[in-house]
């Protein structure tokens, strides 16, 4: 059943709330081989540490940008095989979306689907550097929005001067 607020407005408005992806990009891009070419001939699997950040600000009326940031750390016996420091944003625009639900859309649904992008030009750009495909696992970024939403609370309800 249709709410009556969602209805059309007579001037032909609409004032259902909408959320879409507008503009997806490349925002900034670092790919590091410091030890090549000696690194070709190291044996067995480097570790690989992958850190995620998102971040969000607002770039206009009813217009987000929002930033996914992934670094990958590639090492193998204390050197470094690669780095890759990507930052792939979207801007998204948002309209009469209620103001409790703009943050989580922003820090947990964009990231969601800027994430299988980013993923590719991860995978692209190690392998352009000489090593095989990085497919990065998928990310539940609303379990991750939510473990943070609830280490937020639980740190604000614990009293100052608890040490």
């Amino acid at each position: 059943m249709a709410d009556e607020n969602d209805a059309p407005l007579p001037n032909g408005e609409d004032n259902s709330p909408a959320a879409g992806l507008i503009l997806q990009y490349i925002k900034d891009l670092s790919f590091e081989n410091p030890n090549a070419p000696a690194v070709y001939q190291w044996q067995g699997q480097p570790q690989i540490d992958v850190q995620f950040n998102i971040g969000a600000n607002e770039a206009g009326d009813d217009v987000h940008e929002v930033i996914l940031k992934i670094d990958i750390r590639a090492a193998a016996a204390d050197k470094v095989a690669f780095q890759v420091e990507l930052s792939y944003a979207g801007l998204f625009g948002l309209r009469n979306i209620p103001e409790d639900q703009v943050q989580p859309f922003l820090l947990a649904e964009a990231p969601r689907l800027l994430f299988p992008f980013a993923r590719r030009v991860v995978a692209d750009v190690v392998r352009d550097g000489g090593f095989p495909p990085l497919m990065l696992d998928p990310i539940d970024f609303a379990a991750l929005y939510m473990a943070q939403a609830e280490s937020n609370a639980a740190q604000l309800a614990q009293p100052e001067g608890n040490a």
